[in-house]
């Protein structure tokens, strides 16, 4: 009975390296470690409506078929498109990532990730103003005030103040919870704030305000902040401001509340000049909370390989970046794309109601494990192996450390990247054949 001791937990952005998995007869048995939601991933997901063979949509039905067929139809729908949109590409490894970039180069394609409706506006708040940071062991080892701004790690990432953040001892905080201070900005008091020592409840929207009235304070300037800002007292703001300025090691780990709220990238702006502004008296470090387990991987391997990290336009024959016209949202309200790929996402369930009602109008070819809403409106459906259980590759952390992910059991289904490469060689055949 093998025991595979630290594996990867592939399923959201702490990516939990300590995971031990007993394996027997080719099916995990037992899982130590992991939190509820990685416990349900490594052995519910396994089984959870898995899609069991490709599929091709035939008068209007979605009929089994073979891998070679449905890489076939799939090719002929990406060949003979002018206008595709490749989208999703973050619960997968880089080596898919980089095969998926390259599909995209050899069809014209644009190719965007998740990352366009949750933490996009991070990398361009980072592209204007920087994003200081560190990884997250030096957090474990070091931060004494841990903010957690417009996020909620008890649910969204389980094991993350355990780990790396709040509950965690390291090397010079040996006293863990006891010697570190907890604040919570949100706007309302979720399970994480409920943990914490200080708890800030702003108004929707008015993240903005809040962290230019503690840059203002932080910079000597607190005669301008007005009684109330961001629906918080002048006093309140005033002792946080005292607090992150008194600490040893700040982190603020931020969220989806602070990336897709009001003023959108502006607010990581305004954040990183904060967190600079506190290196004046401190040292102060800020880190977003990626939800899916390789959407910084995404980003990564992307700027490495185009120069941006979302949202490129191969169409011009040269990577092109333009992040409101070139995003995967922004081409499907337009209705430009005239076929779509949608892999390891899920557009059909997240997107506008709009974008979704053009995806259903224009071919879209899934990849994915499982079934999903996208499944509904797609033409072409291929099957993958689960990264990190069933097939082995790269991902990055949400503090951008890459970590590798083993493979587990064995699967009668292909890699996304194996898939990628099947379909990129058929598309340039069909290419030549033309």
């Amino acid at each position: 009975m093998p025991v595979i001791k630290d594996a990867v937990c592939s399923l959201c952005g702490s990516l939990c390296d300590d995971i031990t998995v007993t394996v027997e007869n080719n099916k995990i048995t037992k899982i130590e470690n992991a939190c509820i939601l990685g416990h349900s991933k490594f052995v519910g997901m396994l089984q959870h409506d898995r899609i069991e063979t490709p599929m091709v949509r035939k008068d209007g039905e979605l009929v089994p078929v073979s891998y070679e067929e449905a890489i076939e139809e799939a090719a002929k729908i990406l060949a003979n498109s002018r206008r595709t949109l490749s989208y999703g590409w973050c619960s997968t490894s880089c080596e898919a990532v980089s095969g998926a970039i390259q599909l995209a180069e050899e069809t014209g394609s644009i190719i965007d990730s998740t990352a366009n409706v949750c933490h996009g506006p991070s990398a361009l708040a980072a592209q204007e103003k920087g994003s200081p940071s560190a990884t997250l062991g030096e957090i474990k080892n070091r931060a004494d005030v841990i903010i957690f701004w417009g996020c909620n790690p008890v649910h969204a990432h389980p094991r993350h103040m355990v780990r790396y953040s709040s509950f965690s001892k390291g090397l010079f905080t040996e006293k863990g919870r006891k010697g570190k201070k907890m604040i919570v900005v949100d706007v309302r008091k979720t399970d994480t704030a409920k943990l914490a020592d200080t708890y800030v409840e702003i108004e929707q929207g008015s993240d903005l305000l809040l962290v230019t009235a503690l840059r203002s304070i932080v910079n000597g300037h607190a005669d301008v902040i007005p009684e109330t800002i961001a629906g918080v007292p002048k006093a309140e703001v005033l002792e946080l401001a005292e607090t992150l300025k008194n600490a040893k090691f700040v982190c603020i780990f931020f969220g989806m509340g602070v990336t897709q709220s009001r003023s959108k990238y502006k607010n990581g702006d305004a954040m990183s000049s904060l967190i600079s502004d506190l290196n004046q008296y401190t040292k102060a470090v800020m880190i977003g909370m990626r939800g899916h387990y390789n959407v910084t991987g995404f980003g990564q391997v992307a700027t490495w390989e185009t120069g941006f990290p979302m949202a490129i336009d191969f169409a011009r024959g040269y990577p092109y970046y333009n992040p409101g016209e070139t995003g995967a949202n922004d081409l499907l309200v337009r209705e430009e794309p005239d076929a779509a790929i949608i892999a390891a996402a899920d557009a059909g369930a997240h997107f506008p109601q709009k974008a979704v009602r053009h995806l259903a109008r224009i071919p879209v070819i899934q990849i994915d494990p499982y079934a999903n809403p996208t499944t509904e409106i797609a033409d072409v459906v291929i099957p993958s192996a689960v990264v990190g259980i069933e097939a082995e590759g790269t991902a990055y952390r949400m503090d951008a450390i890459s970590l590798r992910m083993k493979k587990l059991i064995d699967t009668k289904f292909k890699t996304d990247e194996e898939i990628v490469k099947d379909l990129t060689a058929k598309v340039r055949e069909l290419k030549r054949g033309a």
